[in-house]
């Protein structure tokens, strides 16, 4: 497995923070918000990890983290040109997966805990998260343990189960990514992918154990640094 966290876009909602850096490397708590995924995938033994990131910044992902032997990882390095969408972003990794299965998670997305890819072999794999408000996120039916669908911020929510930004695929993912047609807001959304596996009957979910936040807003920005450090005390105490 290779591991790919997509920290591209403009970060429009943060302005004018995200003036002068990728929103990726404003911080969470006492870090970098980059190195909360990046911790993930390190955690579940990847040392093959690449980050795409949006052009105007990219040189400071490199300042940051380097060739990755600091962390005993190798990292590589591509610029997303234009805010094509997430699934856009995943398909300029083609090469660099080099036909092995992936684990990709979204740079502003914070876990409190490892994620379980144990046991993957071919098809997909969505981590959910029980939230009070699904209408924001991609969000997903399960009937008789299954993902039945997936709708993409539903006005009227079949469930309260939100599809997080951690996901593995193997390789059949790319040849998904160029059947995609843009959507309504001109990108490739990563749900008409996982939609795709689906269809396949190819799809499984696991469910997110502790906190799961997304940092892409002023407000989610400062609960995520509100939950780290909650999380970091306790395990002091």
């Amino acid at each position: 497995m290779r591991g790919i966290i997509l920290a591209g876009g403009t970060g429009s909602r943060l302005l004018p923070m995200t003036k002068v850096t990728n929103k990726h490397l404003l911080p969470v708590y006492d870090r970098p918000m980059i190195m909360y995924p990046l911790d993930r995938l390190m955690d579940i033994g990847l040392r093959d990890i690449m980050i795409v990131s949006g052009r105007g910044h990219a040189g400071h992902f490199l300042e940051l983290l380097g060739s990755g032997s600091e962390y005993n990882i190798r990292l590589s390095y591509a610029v997303q040109e234009k805010s094509g969408g997430i699934a856009e972003a995943l398909g300029l990794t083609e090469d660099f997966a080099d036909n092995d299965s992936i684990v990709v998670v979204l740079g502003d997305n914070i876990y409190e805990h490892t994620l379980d890819v144990s046991g993957f072999s071919s098809g997909a794999r969505i981590f959910l998260k029980e939230v009070p408000d699904p209408h924001r996120f991609g969000v997903a039916t399960i009937l008789e343990d299954k993902v039945k669908k997936i709708v993409e911020k539903p006005t009227a929510p079949e469930s309260n189960f939100a599809v997080t930004g951690f996901y593995v695929y193997d390789n059949t993912v790319y040849t998904k990514i160029k059947r995609l047609s843009p959507s309504g807001r001109g990108e490739l959304e990563i749900t008409d992918v996982n939609n795709f596996y689906i269809e396949e009957d190819r799809m499984e979910y696991r469910m997110v154990n502790g906190f799961w936040t997304d940092a892409g807003t002023v407000e989610s920005l400062y609960n995520a640094s509100t939950l780290v450090r909650r999380s970091k005390n306790d395990k002091v105490k």
